[in-house]
């Protein structure tokens, strides 16, 4: 007999011998409770995943948003000045004064711009939690798989 052959079975008393006992295998009932905790640590997993993901986008959006807020607000401002010198400079017809009027104008649409980029910029980093999904949808594909 080798080392690496099984052990030979026990004799009984009758001089039948005995098959081997098999290791001892969990209940059904542990592997149910197993998987249910393992199922819950996956859970808890893609649910800080998702945060992640969202926190990084939503303050993206956020700033983007805010980039886009003083844009209008400037651009609306901006029109009341380019309105007014347009006024003072038919009026007037040779006047300076609608000038420094037009310039306030030119800055401020010029500013208005400038924060339109900056937040065309923010808005653009913005994204789906694609590794959220990627993971979730192998873990549905698994738990299809097991099933049957």
């Amino acid at each position: 007999m080798t080392a690496s052959s099984s052990p030979a079975p026990k004799p009984l008393t009758n001089g039948a011998h005995a098959a081997v006992e098999p290791a001892a295998e969990p209940s059904i009932g542990q592997l149910v409770s197993d998987a249910s905790t393992h199922f819950s640590a996956l859970l808890h997993g893609e649910i800080e995943l998702a945060k992640l993901e969202l926190r990084s986008s939503v303050k993206n959006a956020g700033t983007g948003a805010g980039f886009f807020g003083a844009a209008v607000v400037l651009l609306v401002f901006s029109l009341v000045y380019g309105f007014q010198s347009l006024a003072e400079g038919i009026a007037a017809l040779g006047v300076y004064r609608w000038l420094a009027f037009l310039i306030v104008f030119l800055l401020q649409v010029l500013f208005a711009a400038l924060f339109g980029f900056l937040g065309y910029n923010k808005v653009k980093r913005v994204k789906a939690p694609e590794r959220t999904m990627q993971t979730t949808k192998e873990t549905v594909d698994y738990l299809k798989k097991s099933r049957g």
